[in-house]
């Protein structure tokens, strides 16, 4: 073999293992790393990782030896993007004739951190019929529905230990009826049901996922199983909170698996980061989510800011079909 020959075999092996390397972290799922630390918490900002790789590719283009594992890794951020683009470009259906719409709305406020006035404003802006508060004890709860007294709003609270993130909590516009409140076995953290009223056959869920801390990414997966179990289920469902997972993330799309979606990516706001609410909004992720069974079909999509939680809070709307 003459030394071009060697040179172009050398570069090209290289070029491949340069490949692997660049796509363990994108895309941990495909070598069975998903629920290994750091590539669990790395996989949480895949879309900006792929901009930066396609940044990566064109400038290694200006060096004639790099330009195999340029196009390489070229190809892998493109593909990834290609998978990314329907998050922003997806766009609601009109609801169905007689369908019922809800709006729906999520704030993790931070163990009582978040401002209660910027809770209680937006709910009286948009109107809510279900806030999902992930992290709020019954005293944060209840100082929300203090400033809301003239709207009525009924509250539940869920926690199973002492600590301030295991509670959920809700608020439930009065519009719903007579509904009833429980919580089922299978989070780590408290989940509520809501049920009955004028809700009819439809249920809505409160929900916080346990986040995928280095120590705890089993916990984490073990949780969207739950979410798993009500996505299968017979009843039309919304199931809103802070899911501490990612549309990146393989054990999220398996917990929906082929009967849910969450209403941000279909309805083109899948890029609409939600966390760390203190940075730019290039930098966020999306980890709260309103996720809806097929029974009920995404409608809108908003994020918006509350002072005091590394959060944004979450509005959708979502139409049950008849």
């Amino acid at each position: 073999m003459d030394n071009e020959k060697a040179w172009f075999v050398r570069r090209l092996v290289l070029s491949v293992l340069f490949l692997i390397i660049v796509a363990l972290p994108l895309f941990p799922e495909l070598f069975g790393l998903d629920e290994l630390t750091p590539f669990t918490q790395v996989a949480a900002f895949r879309p900006q990782a792929l901009a930066v790789v396609l940044v990566l590719a064109l400038l290694m283009l200006v060096r004639r030896g790099w330009r195999i594992a340029s196009a390489l890794i070229g190809v892998l951020a493109l593909s990834g993007a290609a998978l990314t683009a329907p998050r922003q470009f997806s766009s609601a259906r009109p609801a169905p004739a007689g369908a019922r719409v809800l709006t729906i709305m999520v704030a993790n406020v931070l163990g009582g951190g978040a401002r209660a006035a910027d809770v209680a404003q937006l709910i009286r802006d948009r109107k809510p019929d279900l806030v999902s508060l992930p992290e709020a004890q019954a005293d944060v709860r209840e100082q929300i529905r203090a400033l809301l007294q003239d709207q009525q709003y009924k509250g539940y609270t869920a926690q199973p230990s002492g600590a301030a993130p295991s509670a959920t909590s809700v608020l439930v516009s009065p519009a719903l009826g007579d509904v009833a409140f429980r919580s089922e076995p299978g989070t780590t953290f408290g989940n509520v049901v809501v049920t009955g009223g004028n809700l009819g056959a439809a249920r809505l869920i409160a929900y916080h996922g346990y986040p995928p801390l280095p120590d705890a990414v089993t916990t984490w997966a073990h949780d969207l199983l739950k979410v798993r179990e009500w996505c299968s289920q017979d009843p039309p469902t919304v199931i809103a909170g802070d899911y501490n997972a990612t549309a990146d993330h393989a054990e999220f799309r398996a917990a929906l698996g082929g009967y849910c979606r969450s209403v941000g990516p279909s309805v083109g706001g899948g890029l609409q980061g939600t966390w760390p609410a203190d940075q730019p909004a290039v930098l966020r992720t999306q980890i709260d989510h309103v996720v809806v069974t097929r029974q009920v079909e995404p409608e809108d999509f908003t994020t918006y800011p509350i002072h005091g939680t590394d959060h944004r809070a979450v509005v959708a709307t979502v139409a049950v079909k008849p």
